[in-house]
């Protein structure tokens, strides 16, 4: 099995199904600090958006402001980026390191954004990072399952009745 597909990509056209996706990984007992969780979904010219630390957790306000600060007590790593072509992205877990990495590198990858270069650094397909970009664009939300191919099998049992948009 090669690296893409040990890591499978679960698009999701609201934050109410990523988050039920979520839900249902935990409750099935995955090990839930293997997934990433990458959006915007949060669009508000009359509200303000925040995002500040209370102790160890992230706290969020906004349109979006209980769902992000849910997946942020749940995932690893917390983070909101402005992405050039992409917008203000939220996003919590491992991806957020390769970002990270790929922002301190400054790498880039042919045409892709930082964050397709961070995908294309966790062995994303060219192809299918510019897929995800596009996902994110059309204000869907990518849930991410990193792991080896146990972790792989066991989330897409537990997933197989979500309601994905795409699964790669």
């Amino acid at each position: 099995m090669n690296e893409s597909q040990e890591q499978p990509f679960y698009i999701f056209d609201s934050h109410v199904k990523a988050d039920d996706a979520i839900q249902s990984l935990a409750r099935a007992g995955f090990d839930v600090t293997k997934l990433s969780l990458v959006g915007k979904g949060y669009h508000t010219l009359e509200h303000p958006v925040g995002f500040y630390t209370a102790g160890d957790r992230i706290k969020a306000w906004g349109g979006m402001g209980a769902f992000w600060g849910g997946v942020w007590g749940m995932l690893l790593a917390p983070a909101v980026f402005f992405l050039p072509g992409v917008g203000m992205v939220a996003m919590a877990g491992p991806v957020v390191a390769a970002l990270v990495g790929a922002l301190e590198g400054a790498v880039v990858v042919g045409s892709l954004s930082a964050l397709g270069a961070a995908l294309t650094r966790i062995g994303v397909p060219r192809d299918l990072a510019i897929k995800y970009e596009s996902a994110l664009k059309l204000d869907q939300y990518v849930l991410m399952v990193h792991g080896d191919a146990t972790d792989v099998t066991r989330a897409r049992a537990i997933l197989s009745d979500a309601k994905v948009a795409e699964a790669a």
